[in-house]
């Protein structure tokens, strides 16, 4: 079936190949779909393969030092999880849990790495996106000390409305339905702070929000508030 990289955020894997390597990547492996719930990849285990989201959404979680679980990030359709595994070798170091149906690539580590000898591009590509991730951890660690909750919460935001929103009349459509105790785990923030924010948000007219989504009503001046530039 052939795709287009209309389909998938600009920065994901999908997004960023060009269409013959992107068709070539989508030819490999097997497609398997998932329910909402099911793990695609569970922390610590030792097999290898990657998974190439085609779509829906999932969420990457890990354990902490005191047993509970802490929400890391969320991957949507053009993402791929499982890549670290797969170039180094090491045991899983987080779960990625289905949030929906979705449907995913499964490549075993062999015919990723053949593939990335044959197409350079696939390479600098995930290369590009391990350091991208590790910057927006770094960032994250960052932001935590440095802004309030409300400012984490408005690059949150920012973040999410820039990478996987959805354009609408009047605003940008969240594409990833986050419940408030999982906010407040990518925040860092307490849940009840959390709620606080998000409840001046829609009082200045910054977002909506319904059950599980949320629209984002002012752009331009959400990122003022997260301390953002335009292109950021």
């Amino acid at each position: 079936m052939p795709y287009s990289s209309a389909e998938w955020p600009v920065r994901s894997l999908l997004g960023v190949l060009s269409p013959p390597v992107r068709q070539e990547l989508l030819q490999l492996g097997a497609e398997r779909p998932f329910e909402p719930g099911d793990v695609l990849l569970s922390e610590g285990a030792h097999d290898r393969h990657v998974l190439v989201l085609l779509s829906g959404f999932a969420k990457v979680t890990a354990r902490v030092e005191n047993g509970e679980t802490s929400l890391l990030a969320v991957r949507f359709g053009g993402d791929t999880v499982g890549e670290m595994a797969a170039m180094d070798g090491s045991p899983r170091s987080a779960t990625v849990t289905a949030c929906g149906p979705m449907t995913a690539r499964v490549l075993q580590p062999g015919v990723l790495h053949a593939l990335m000898m044959r197409r350079p591009e696939v390479s600098m590509a995930l290369t590009r996106i391990v350091a991208d991730r590790l910057r927006w951890a770094n960032r994250r660690r960052l932001e935590f000390r440095g802004y309030p909750a409300k400012v984490r919460l408005a690059r949150l935001l920012v973040e999410l409305a820039t990478a996987y929103g959805q354009p609408v009349d009047g605003g940008v459509v969240v594409g990833c339905r986050l419940t408030q105790p999982e906010i407040a785990a990518l925040t860092g923030a307490a849940e009840s702070t959390v709620q606080k924010a998000l409840r001046e948000l829609r009082e200045d007219g910054l977002l909506e929000t319904g059950y599980r989504s949320t629209t984002i009503r002012d752009l331009p001046r959400l990122r003022w508030l997260a301390d953002l530039g335009p292109e950021e």
